[in-house]
């Protein structure tokens, strides 16, 4: 099987999710082999050696990127707006060119099931694939869509399956920063409102109770579901846990129904990571 290629852009502050991340990844991923990339500007050597290390163990590849901030020398940018929101979306200038294809995870998820399927799915000729989180009571999609002016559900830049090549010959930086300029006062969440606004039009939806599983909205699922996507049903199918939001699993006080699980999987990191 052909070696299943992961993107990630953090900073130093998400460090231990990305630990805890990489080790769902590897224990719901048997038999698989991964390749790394890491999207920076300015993580520690130190730091870096020991994923290269962690992931040498494995027999996966480690290929940190760093950003240089001079490519974005003019690009608009503030503390709402910093460089790094546009790495996902410029990841196809960023990264080697003989990166076709690769899966953009945001550090506070964890995968609980295999990513293969996800990896093989057949984009059709778009650029991405992404899911939207919709259903009986979500109220966000259609207020993101009115806000946005799309006619597309609002999709989630949180897990983002991306052809590269695709990337490289319709996404114009120049373009780009040039939008963020005539629009910033319009954009709430400028990466994701970008991601919807500029290429909504060439996402492939997939399913975020597979895909970017919001855990926040256990009670929404369930009830567009008629009761289907229970517990149970989640540990069976879904592949992407995602914690979105403020509130957040490792952080005291967390409310919701998969916090136990999050500190599971921190627990077993620190084990892995020791």
């Amino acid at each position: 099987m052909d070696t299943i290629r992961l993107l990630f852009s953090l900073d130093a502050n998400y460090l231990p999710q990305l630990r805890v991340l990489l080790t769902s990844i590897e224990l719901n991923n048997p038999g698989e082999r991964f390749g790394l990339y890491l999207m920076h500007s300015g993580l520690p050597e130190a730091e870096l050696a020991r994923l290269s290390e962690w992931s040498r163990r494995r027999d996966w590849d480690f290929t940190p990127v760093y950003v240089d901030p001079a490519l974005f020398e003019g690009a608009p940018e503030t503390a709402q707006y910093p460089q790094e929101m546009y790495y996902r979306l410029l990841a196809g200038q960023l990264l080697p060119h003989d990166v076709e294809r690769i899966i953009y995870l945001d550090p506070d998820i964890l995968v609980i099931n295999p990513l293969r399927p996800l990896w093989e799915l057949e984009l059709g000729g778009n650029m991405f694939a992404a899911a939207a989180h919709t259903g009986k009571t979500e109220l966000a999609n259609n207020v993101n869509r009115l806000r946005l002016g799309t006619d597309h559900d609002y999709y989630n830049s949180g897990v983002l399956l991306m052809d590269l090549a695709r990337c490289r010959e319709e996404i114009s930086p120049e373009l780009l920063f040039e939008f963020v300029r005539v629009h910033y006062r319009e954009l709430l969440l400028p990466d994701q409102d970008l991601l919807n606004i500029m290429y909504g039009d060439r996402i492939l939806p997939i399913d975020d109770a597979v895909w970017n599983f919001d855990a926040r909205n256990y009670n929404n699922y369930i009830l567009r579901s008629s009761g289907e996507q229970n517990v149970r049903w989640i540990m069976n199918n879904t592949s992407v846990l995602h914690f979105c939001g403020k509130a957040k699993p490792w952080k005291p006080n967390y409310i919701y129904r998969f916090g136990v699980l999050y500190l599971h999987y921190e627990a077993l990191a620190g084990r892995a990571w020791a």
